[in-house]
């Protein structure tokens, strides 16, 4: 009868944990898109929905939430790690990041982000007609943002780099000629040529600069239990084919076609961790 007694109050006990957790999901903060008509987290906020997901029935229901402050590159690492309002970020790798957060090392954009179309004015397409190297490229000037990583990448390449303040002022910056290309992941370029119809702006035709610049994401190393469950989430997703699904829908596969056929500046970057998953790894999409 004791025995009886035990077993009838550890499944209550389990019950009881098990309701707690459907009224306490785990709470995910992420950040917040620049402006109204910044769709670049779509995607990983997506992704990060889809990962969690794959291990709800083993570690419980979670709850996503956009932080409230858009915030830009650099505050919202410093916020991740002070575990501080955001509990996962996604961002380009750097040796610097990943020392001082926990990455999780899956490029969830398979290399993508580090294919580059450049952003120019129309009446720029005949200056640009002509380069076909690195030396070629180096005569014109890039625009990026402040903190932003690909600007070391660029300046140990010689290539000369004026910073903005923030990501929307950067097409203002391109249009009144303060630089000469806006160097845009594949991934990124034609919503934001959508979204600047009015500019004028174009992707330059033959061009691509491509280096390695994986993506992460990151959590706080205060927070190593949920990294854990992402990067568990993330094997699943790669092994039931549901994280390619979703590359695909966003036609990220598609993306990559589009690089095939240009000429390939390509890049060293030499700020990448010792532990950078090789570009021979299936996790990578091969483009040239």
């Amino acid at each position: 009868m004791k025995r009886l007694f035990i077993v009838v109050l550890s499944i209550l006990s389990l019950c009881s944990v098990s309701h707690a957790a459907e009224l306490n999901p785990q709470l995910v903060r992420h950040i917040a898109p620049q402006n109204e008509k910044d769709l670049r987290n779509s995607y990983f906020i997506d992704l990060l929905d889809l990962v969690l997901t794959k291990t709800e029935q083993e570690l419980g229901p979670f709850h996503l939430e956009s932080s409230k402050a858009t915030m830009s590159q650099d505050r919202s690492l410093l916020q991740l790690q002070n575990n501080n309002g955001i509990d996962v970020v996604w961002t380009m790798s750097t040796a610097e990041r990943e020392e001082a957060l926990f990455p999780i090392r899956i490029p969830l954009l398979k290399g993508l982000l580090g294919q580059r179309l450049l952003m120019i004015r129309q009446q720029d397409i005949g200056r640009f007609a002509k380069v076909e190297s690195l030396q070629d490229l180096q005569v014109f000037s890039a625009g990026q943002g402040s903190g932003w990583p690909d600007n070391k990448i660029l300046q140990a390449n010689k290539i000369a780099v004026v910073e903005g303040m923030n990501y929307e002022g950067l097409f203002g910056m391109l249009q009144r000629q303060r630089f000469d290309y806006f160097p845009r992941g594949v991934n990124e370029i034609f919503d934001e040529l959508e979204q600047h119809k009015s500019e004028n702006f174009v992707a330059e035709p033959h061009l691509v600069i491509s280096y390695r610049a994986p993506i992460y994401f990151f959590v706080s190393k205060q927070n190593p239990e949920l990294a854990a469950r992402i990067e568990q989430g993330l094997w699943i997703a790669f092994s039931d084919g549901s994280f390619d699904a979703l590359f695909s829908r966003y036609q990220y596969d598609k993306l990559a076609n589009e690089l095939r056929t240009r000429t390939v500046i390509k890049l060293n970057n030499p700020y990448l961790h010792p532990s950078t998953p090789s570009e021979q790894s299936p996790l990578w999409i091969t483009v040239n």
